[in-house]
């Protein structure tokens, strides 16, 4: 069961990376035209003066193995579903995959940390684990390359914005 964990800079201050992180069509923005995905659609979010909590469905644009493909079918598709403790401000969330979702569980944990006048440093342990009978190992790896590649993408996309932002 890998643990990845991931740190990227973004330009910005914490406040700003938390409002940007929850801003709907930013969000929306990020993962059709930055990550070229699918498909996006937030599903709920709700707010409160303790939590933000969100879920969220897309269709990720993917590279696989063919194992995997033939597993996962033409269309990988998977919902995140996700808490913001305003207190502690940490992001705590789940994956639940469209195929085998009883099988792969994908958990994370995502923070910001002040490293500097208006960056921060995003920083994400995500526990990947796949129960896949011959498959879990390719599953897990595909995974981790994966995630590191678009939370790597998605760093470099938003400092783009932040950058042209007035």
């Amino acid at each position: 069961m890998p643990l990845l964990k991931l740190r990227h800079e973004i330009h910005c201050d914490i406040p700003t990376f938390w409002r940007t992180f929850f801003d709907q069509e930013l969000t929306r923005r990020l993962f059709l035209e930055g990550l070229e995905f699918h498909a996006y659609e937030t599903l709920r979010q709700e707010e409160t003066p303790t939590a933000i909590s969100r879920a969220v469905a897309v269709e990720p644009k993917l590279s696989m193995p063919a194992p995997l493909a033939k597993a996962f079918g033409s269309k990988f598709r998977y919902t995140e579903e996700g808490t913001f403790d305003r207190a502690t401000s940490v992001w705590r969330w789940k994956m639940i995959p469209g195929v085998l979702p009883g099988k792969i569980r994908v958990e994370g944990v995502l923070r910001a940390v002040p490293i500097g006048e208006n960056r921060v440093a995003r920083e994400a342990e995500i526990d990947i684990e796949a129960k896949v009978f011959m498959l879990g190992g390719l599953i897990e790896d595909t995974f981790k390359k994966q995630l590191s590649e678009g939370w790597q993408r998605s760093a470099e996309v938003q400092n783009q914005w932040m950058a042209a932002a007035p």
